[in-house]
């Protein structure tokens, strides 16, 4: 129990990520992501160039996925942008299984 103060802030605020995520969900069967957001993570995982544009919208999909970059102290950096990453990984999954390869 020597931590056990320290664990306090960290369980609020998952508490309060799920409460918001629970509370703004979509509905069943609703795309998460866009079509040009699949189409630019299906080229991140085959390794095509990086463009500017592929990525402003890897950062639009981490945004949906609750990551906020412009948080000027964040206690929880890096654990949030790999939650967030996770999350759109799953989406992924499930949203963007249509969507043809990057020439």
């Amino acid at each position: 129990m020597k931590h056990s103060p320290k664990i306090w802030p960290m369980i609020s605020a998952l508490t309060f990520s799920l409460a918001g995520c629970a509370a703004s969900g979509t509905p069943e069967g609703t795309a998460h992501l866009s079509p040009t957001e699949c189409r630019d993570l299906a080229a991140r995982r085959s390794n095509a160039p990086v463009t500017p544009e592929r990525n402003r919208s890897e950062l639009a999909a981490l945004e949906k996925a609750g990551y906020d970059p412009f948080r000027s102290f964040d206690p929880y950096y890096p654990d949030d942008l790999q939650a967030a990453q996770r999350q759109v990984d799953r989406w992924y999954q499930t949203d963007c299984q249509q969507t043809p390869p990057p020439n």
